[in-house]
């Protein structure tokens, strides 16, 4: 059947292929982007492209750096953890592994959290089975450096996906941006991973239409300033994203319950919100499949996990990594998002901000040149 997926624009950059230019850049060979002595990506989680320009007023800075060309598309599914994942090692989730939010561990039966996971439930950081850049250039005897918050650091989520790297902490967004700045000037042929994850937290919480992101991302407007002004001569710095992100307020929930026909043959539910793993019970997909295309193919699009790979969601897909896809896959076309009510804890219910799905609001992100890159 036809599956009447949207399409990415023909002239496209992948988030996969950004630090694979970058680092090129340093040699002087980068197809995108020109020669540099070091190299920063400054990653503001959250801020998608569609967000940015409805914000443009709040943002001069980024507005001005930037155009609406100056784009990139993220991976599928639209998350943090796999669209992280992708940046660092420059594959896509179906080499990696990380599938989604919440995805199948096989060998373990179980479904986990792929961003906390590593350090509340045992997640092997070998499950994440791509090298990091900051690995390779360790190899290589090169610098690297991430520059988060300071609660990240030993993560096993940093570890899974920038270990080699040396890790400052810094509070403050601006404060990070600057000392990116520094550390590239001190260390030429470096490659410096900026990262600032409190616009997506802000937009999860209220919404990306609220005041309270607004304000968050004037504050993150303000860092890419300090950045640009702080790079030396030679040092390249690229402003992107890892996703956008659409508003879904509480009336456009659709919760499942155990009256639902939609669960019926159904063992587990992975992925999140806007982007469902159906995980079937033996010899139950193809039911499965049937009813929620049934049911759901008007607002979200319907796939089993073949059409899914066929259609190169996951880019190219690993043996391995296959049965960490759910046999089914629900992702929103519509803004509405998809709960499990069954379940005791229903905080994830109080989410406004949502993404992880296949529209251009979730999958397009700024790729905004600064310094030797612009």
């Amino acid at each position: 059947m036809s599956l009447s997926l949207p399409a990415d624009p023909p002239r496209a950059r992948s988030l996969t292929g950004v630090v694979p230019q970058m680092l090129a850049a340093l040699e002087g060979r980068s197809d995108w982007f020109s020669p540099a002595r070091s190299a920063i990506v400054f990653v503001v989680d959250g801020l998608g492209a569609h967000n940015l320009a409805a914000r443009s007023g709040h943002a001069r800075f980024l507005a001005t750096a930037g155009s609406r060309k100056d784009v990139a598309r993220t991976v599928f599914p639209s998350t943090t953890a796999s669209a992280l994942t992708s940046l660092l090692t420059g594959t896509p989730p179906g080499e990696h592994g990380i599938v989604g939010y919440r995805a199948l561990v096989p060998e373990r039966g179980e479904v986990l959290n792929q961003l906390r996971g590593w350090d509340t439930d045992g997640l092997d950081p070998s499950f994440q089975r791509a090298a990091p850049f900051t690995e390779r250039l360790a190899s290589q005897g090169r610098a690297s450096f991430v520059v988060s918050k300071g609660e990240y650091a030993g993560t096993g989520f940093t570890h899974a996906t920038m270990r080699g790297a040396q890790f400052v902490g810094a509070a403050d967004v601006a404060e990070r941006t600057r000392i990116a700045a520094d550390l590239a000037a001190r260390h030429p042929g470096s490659f410096v991973y900026v990262y600032a994850p409190d616009l997506d937290a802000i937009g999860h919480k209220r919404g990306w239409q609220s005041d309270e992101w607004v304000a968050s991302l004037e504050r993150v407007d303000a860092a890419a300033r300090v950045l640009a002004d702080a790079l030396a001569p030679g040092i390249g710095a690229i402003v992107t994203a890892d996703h956008g992100m659409v508003d879904v307020p509480r009336h456009r929930h659709v919760l499942l319950t155990d009256e639902d026909a939609l669960l019926e043959g159904v063992h587990d539910i992975g992925g999140e919100p806007r982007m469902l793993h159906l995980y079937a019970a033996a010899g139950e997909a193809p039911a499965v499949l049937e009813r929620w295309r049934a049911g759901e193919s008007g607002r979200s699009w319907v796939l089993g996990r073949d059409e899914a790979v066929a259609a190169g969601l996951f880019g190219t897909v690993s043996r391995e990594v296959l049965p960490r896809i759910g046999d089914v896959l629900v992702s929103a076309r519509s803004g509405i998002a998809y709960y499990d009510d069954r379940l005791e804890d229903k905080g994830a219910q109080r989410m406004v901000g949502q993404h992880g799905s296949l529209t251009a609001e979730e999958r397009s992100v700024p790729l905004i040149r600064l310094g030797a890159f612009g």
